[in-house]
């Protein structure tokens, strides 16, 4: 069974987006290098970024979102970002209206049944899953081994939590830590 991973860009003070949603200059570290970091040639990062980002990203199998986060990205038009091969959607309202049910995208009503769909999805690759409410009940619940956190270099003072609004404490490993342009790459084992 592939690992579950806490992923997303976050600001030095713990903000994924601001009180608006809006993410700001945590991802202008995806343009500040000459490397491509995608096929289109859009993502550009310095060559740190690149081995350790393309690595992750080729490595992940399912995606775990929040129904705030489809919703916001109008559900990626039926297509999963990044080259993901499934979604996995937690929400308990309905898909939207004219949904097309052949999309890869999964509706569950609670975190747990996320995780075990998501984990079947994936089989033995890994499972991401999204930063905030949603992604720190998964961590809350036990389920994430690892948190990978690209820090950016701004302090947004206010917004959206990395981890939600979780309350639990949980020890963590020792970081290992690869600099970026523009970023600092940080993944911590969860201890258990």
């Amino acid at each position: 069974m592939g690992e579950v991973v806490l992923y997303g860009s976050v600001s030095v003070d713990g903000f994924v987006a601001d009180a608006h949603d809006q993410p700001g200059p945590l991802f202008d570290w995806l343009t500040a290098g000459d490397v491509p970091l995608d096929d289109d040639g859009i993502l550009t990062v310095s060559q740190s970024s690149h081995d350790y980002t393309r690595a992750y990203w080729d490595s992940i199998g399912v995606t775990i979102v929040g129904r705030r986060v489809f919703d916001m990205t109008d559900g990626w038009g039926g297509v999963p970002p990044s080259g993901v091969e499934h979604v996995v959607v937690v929400t308990h309202r309905h898909p939207p209206e004219g949904w097309d049910t052949t999309a890869p995208f999964h509706f569950v009503g609670s975190v747990a049944d996320a995780v075990a769909k998501a984990q079947e999805l994936a089989g033995d690759r890994v499972v991401e899953v999204s930063v905030g409410d949603v992604g720190g009940q998964v961590f809350a619940a036990g389920h994430v081994d690892e948190v990978r956190m690209d820090v950016v270099p701004v302090v947004l003072g206010t917004g959206k939590r990395f981890f939600g609004s979780v309350d639990a404490l949980q020890l963590l490993e020792d970081p290992a830590v690869v600099q970026g342009e523009r970023v600092l790459h940080v993944r911590y084992r969860v201890r258990r």
